[in-house]
């Protein structure tokens, strides 16, 4: 399987010390991380993490800090792509470190890391495509935006759920995980230049489900601030329309590699 890959630097700062690993990913989130990352410190004992920089400007990342958190890596990209583009960098980064599997989160501090153990039960319970959800039994969503949990469960989940075959619940949480097995399958394919936005979220939880590997929900808690502008890298008009351009296409198998049958 050819690998495409953006172009990044890396700056690591200790060496491998767990079987998995946890990438966050983040673009100028200031504070946000900061604080995400020191609820995230007491869980540097059972997996290692890996900060995926979009290319930040706003020197939340600075090195000493990220050292006194427990990162083990940042890796920045350094050519154009979004997430899409970070999530190819970490996911080839991580395979070749050797990891068993990938768990991973958005860096703008609305997820609750007390998640962590339970994808990392999962992944060694044999799971291939772990999904958090806030809408399962011990799930929590706290201040989630009217439009956006409605989106949820009126569009976006009803149409992975009919494309992948698969009752997910919450398919626009990016607090997810995913096995080294799953990642290098040829019926996968992963890293290709096509990933360069939302789009690989969809298409590997639809992925998944299709080529029959093992697909579990996992309880999470994602919380949006209270009385502020909930943090997004979407903007209203164009952003969500082109969301719901990359799920549509995602849905209808436009993102298969095209030597493998649907």
């Amino acid at each position: 399987m050819n690998r495409e890959v953006p172009r990044y630097k890396k700056k690591e700062f200790s060496e491998r010390k767990s079987s998995y690993c946890i990438v966050v990913f983040v673009i100028n989130e200031g504070d946000r991380i900061r604080s995400q990352l020191a609820k995230m410190k007491p869980y540097s004992d059972q997996v290692d993490i890996i900060i995926a920089d979009g290319g930040s400007t706003d020197g939340s990342l600075d090195e000493a800090y990220l050292r006194e958190q427990g990162v083990r890596v940042l890796l920045i990209k350094t050519e154009t792509g979004k997430l899409g583009s970070q999530m190819r960098i970490a996911f080839a980064y991580a395979l070749d470190q050797g990891y068993k599997g990938v768990i991973v989160m958005d860096g703008n501090n609305k997820d609750d890391p007390g998640a962590i153990p339970q994808f990392i039960k999962a992944l060694e319970e044999g799971m291939d495509h772990v999904q958090g959800s806030r809408y399962i039994h011990g799930g929590v969503a706290i201040n989630t935006p009217w439009l956006r949990h409605w989106a949820v469960k009126l569009i976006h989940a009803p149409l992975i759920r009919s494309a992948s075959g698969f009752r997910y619940t919450d398919t626009t949480n990016g607090f997810r995980a995913y096995s080294k097995l799953f990642l290098n399958n040829a019926g996968v394919d992963p890293f290709r230049k096509v990933f360069s936005d939302y789009e690989l979220h969809y298409y590997l939880a639809i992925r998944a489900a299709r080529l029959k590997f093992k697909v579990r929900e996992v309880p999470v808690t994602r919380a949006y601030p209270k009385s502020v502008p909930a943090p997004t890298k979407i903007s209203f008009f164009k952003g969500n329309f082109n969301v719901l351009k990359l799920l549509f296409l995602a849905c209808f198998g436009y993102y298969n590699p095209k030597n493998i049958q649907k």
